[in-house]
């Protein structure tokens, strides 16, 4: 196992290492001093681009950096989650007084209030201030780091959106805090928490009480998931808690798989096309930025419209992808199909012919462009 996580580790450092990681000082009022940050910007990440990225703010990020941002990295390659600024404040000589909270109400105080009011005030307009970063935010922590985001699920509207809760060691009235809050959350929020077989055992009985309350909840604005991990400790959960948690937050925009194919699209009233549209416009909604159409997911969709014979979605679609992908041999290779779903298979010709002299994608090339000109041009002898 051990073996196993430091093979992890490595991995994760690799990805990092491809992708764009600056290290920066923020100095900060609040704090009275400066802060290091850890930061990674999305491969090809471009500046003077429209485009925004949700934002991942971990705390400890003297040590829970690498991990998370080796994840998101990793996930975003394969399309599975969205590229993401990833943020990491570190905390290696002040995470204690960072932490602090009154030993009467259990709330920050000192300076443990000044880094909640640094996080909130400081640091999250300097990011915005200088990157592309949207306002769907995420925040991350372990141990007593994880205890302290949900400090910011107290106020009337939160300012992170998701929660990753590792192995939290908890202050008092935190569990029923929690309860009570996340009952009356009004914005889709989503909280994660995990503990393991060989955590420390009273954080571990601790977690596992406030589980117990938090199933209980009942607020479909909420999406709270748990994990008790076996063959891990306080220390290796991390690397089991973070991809489960990613992929729990952005499972609406992960692209169309067999299941969501046979046992929502099959099944869906309205067209596969209005199927897609819907799909779109709900992680827009929801994470606050537009998804690019990606050819998974159009790939899906032909086959579903094919499969109901409904030329009208199958033409919809050969269009927006044309509108999105006007360069590449995607748009006259559905044009095409849709031409010969029509059984006009002298359009279908053309598109094809002229398919070759554009780009190819991640699984149209030429040669395929050629068999379907082939046998658009067999079908048009018969």
């Amino acid at each position: 196992m051990k073996n196993l996580y430091t093979l992890l580790l490595i991995i994760f450092s690799v990805c990092i290492t491809n992708s764009q990681a600056l290290y920066e000082t923020i100095e900060s009022k609040k704090l009275d001093g400066s802060r290091e940050l850890k930061i990674q910007l999305p491969r090809n990440y471009d500046p003077e681009s429209k485009r925004s990225y949700p934002l991942v703010i971990v705390l400890d990020g003297d040590y829970l950096f690498e991990p998370v941002a080796g994840n998101i990295d990793y996930q975003a390659y394969w399309e599975d989650i969205p590229d993401c600024i990833v943020v990491g404040v570190k905390q290696g000589n002040t995470r204690e007084d960072d932490f602090y909270y009154d030993e009467d109400n259990f709330l920050p105080i000192a300076e443990g209030a000044n880094f909640y009011e640094f996080l909130a005030s400081e640091l999250i307009p300097f990011i915005e201030n200088n990157y592309s970063a949207s306002n769907y935010r995420i925040i991350a922590g372990h141990d007593l780091g994880a205890n302290f985001i949900n400090y910011y699920l107290f106020k009337d509207k939160p300012i992170f959106r998701a929660f990753i809760a590792l192995s939290p060691d908890l202050a008092p009235k935190m569990a029923d805090r929690l309860k009570e809050r996340l009952a009356l959350i009004e914005q889709e929020s989503f909280y994660y928490m995990a503990t393991a077989d060989a955590d420390i055992r009273f954080l571990r009985n601790s977690i596992i009480e406030c589980d117990a309350k938090l199933k209980l909840v009942e607020n479909e604005k909420l999406q709270y998931k748990f994990d008790d991990f076996e063959d891990a400790n306080h220390y290796s959960l991390v690397g089991r808690g973070i991809p489960k948690a990613l992929n729990e937050i952005f499972a609406l925009y992960k692209p169309i798989n067999g299941k969501e194919y046979n046992e929502k699209i099959i099944p869906f009233e309205g067209s596969p096309f209005e199927y897609l549209t819907k799909k779109y416009e709900d992680i827009e909604y929801f994470y606050g930025f537009e998804k690019k159409l990606i050819e998974n997911d159009i790939r899906a969709i032909a086959s579903a419209s094919n499969k109901k014979n409904d030329l009208e979605s199958l033409e919809n679609l050969a269009k927006l992808v044309k509108k999105e992908y006007p360069n590449s041999m995607l748009s006259a290779y559905y044009m095409g199909m849709f031409h010969e779903k029509e059984g006009n298979y002298k359009r279908a010709l053309l598109r094809y012919k002229a398919g070759l002299l554009l780009e190819p994608s991640q699984y149209i090339d030429k040669e395929i462009m050629l068999d379907k000109m082939y046998d658009a041009q067999d079908a048009l002898k018969n």
